[in-house]
């Protein structure tokens, strides 16, 4: 099953410190004893991450078909707002929350990735669905990013230094639900540690697939292939 949970581990401190007697020849006064300290509440355990129904076909399918053709591969589940990240073999790595473009759409608007971000409209930034070989590669300024798509700069990377604070992308990717993970231009905003130590790692040397769900189209226009697998798989009953 995809998804993950951290559990958080509670620590106690000790509950009693004995003050030190007086050390006066005359009279000693009884020991002074502190009250005990308060165990400090345990972390709460991080929310479990669960895929949409479509991202556990897909996931199937993927496995089922190898249709990573021995490469790592991630699944950007739009619905849920998260990330499952696998190994060239198929055994999954990690799920973390991600930000995707804050229009629904599947599809990206004609021309523009040669747009500045300023002059990309709001029902442009959307995070295109579909199946992507994705390789690092250089942005503005020079930094080295996984791009997914391009053409359209669709990539994923962590919430950038110079996000407008306004934007509360952090908190946004912190939160609970999924409602509110919309913010970004187009590409998929992902937690830096987990860009950096498992991400990063796992696409470095050959890249990877992308596999971003859709969020209004059906999920068979998106992935035909789809429709194969099911076609092949014996179904119960009958004559």
């Amino acid at each position: 099953m995809l998804g993950g949970m951290m559990a958080g581990a509670a620590w106690l401190a000790p509950a009693i410190v004995m003050g030190a007697a007086d050390a006066a020849p005359r009279r000693t006064p009884a020991a002074r004893v502190r009250p005990a300290a308060k165990a400090s509440p345990a972390p709460a355990p991080a929310p479990t991450i669960l895929p949409s129904e479509g991202a556990v076909r897909v996931a199937e399918w993927i496995a089922a078909a190898k249709d990573s053709h021995g490469l790592p591969y991630a699944i950007v589940d739009k619905p849920a707002a998260a990330i499952f990240l696998f190994d060239a073999k198929g055994r999954q790595l990690a799920a973390e929350p991600v930000l995707i473009g804050i229009a629904p759409g599947d599809d990206a608007t004609p021309g523009v990735g040669a747009k500045t971000l300023a002059q990309i409209g709001p029902a442009e930034k959307t995070t295109p669905a579909g199946r992507y070989l994705a390789r690092f590669g250089l942005a503005l300024g020079r930094e080295r990013i996984l791009w997914v798509d391009y053409a359209n700069s669709v990539a994923i990377h962590p919430i950038p230094a110079d996000a407008a604070r306004s934007e509360r992308r952090r908190e946004r990717m912190l939160s609970p639900t999924p409602d509110d993970n919309r913010i970004t231009f187009g590409c998929i905003n992902v937690p830096r540690a987990f860009y950096t130590a498992k991400l990063s790692p796992a696409f470095r040397r050959k890249g990877g697939y992308v596999y971003v769900m859709p969020d209004t189209r059906p999920l068979e226009a998106v992935f035909p292939r789809l429709r194969v697998q099911a076609l092949a798989t014996p179904q119960p009953g009958g004559d």
